[in-house]
């Protein structure tokens, strides 16, 4: 399934429930079914900066296609993150580096989201491409 198809279930599946509270329930059970980060690989430098919780982000390539592992120490930030994860994982880095996030404001979740949460959820982004953008130059060499 391309990155877009699993962009628009997430924009699908939002879209059922109309209370926001609802929307943070789905987003925490979605954190549940996080791939979660060996806990070795549980350093500093996995840590994402900018995030007002502990946000860990490893990430590696199988079969030239990038695989994401995370974990938080906050449910709704775990969340957050697994969804990038059902976005991102599994893609090629090309895919990764060149995708649109315009997803996140169709489900709503960043004016949902406190300005530091907000501020993390760009964060992650950022690192999910950094991290595609290494693998994509890894694999031209």
């Amino acid at each position: 399934m391309s990155i877009a198809a699993i962009q628009e279930e997430l924009i699908d599946e939002f879209s059922l429930f109309e209370d926001w509270m609802d929307k943070y329930e789905h987003l925490i059970q979605l954190g549940k079914s996080l791939p979660l980060i060996d806990p070795h690989r549980k350093t500093d430098d996995k840590l994402i900066k900018g995030c007002q919780s502990k946000v860990w982000l490893d990430a590696y390539l199988e079969e030239d296609k990038v695989i994401f592992t995370a974990d938080s120490d906050a449910i709704i930030t775990k969340g957050i993150i697994a969804v990038l994860i059902r976005v991102f994982s599994g893609h090629s880095p090309e895919d990764i580096a060149s995708a649109n996030t315009d997803f996140i404001d169709e489900i709503g979740l960043k004016e949902h989201l406190s300005p530091t949460r907000a501020n993390g959820l760009v964060s992650m982004i950022k690192q999910m491409k950094l991290y595609a953008v290494a693998f994509q130059a890894q694999l031209k060499k």
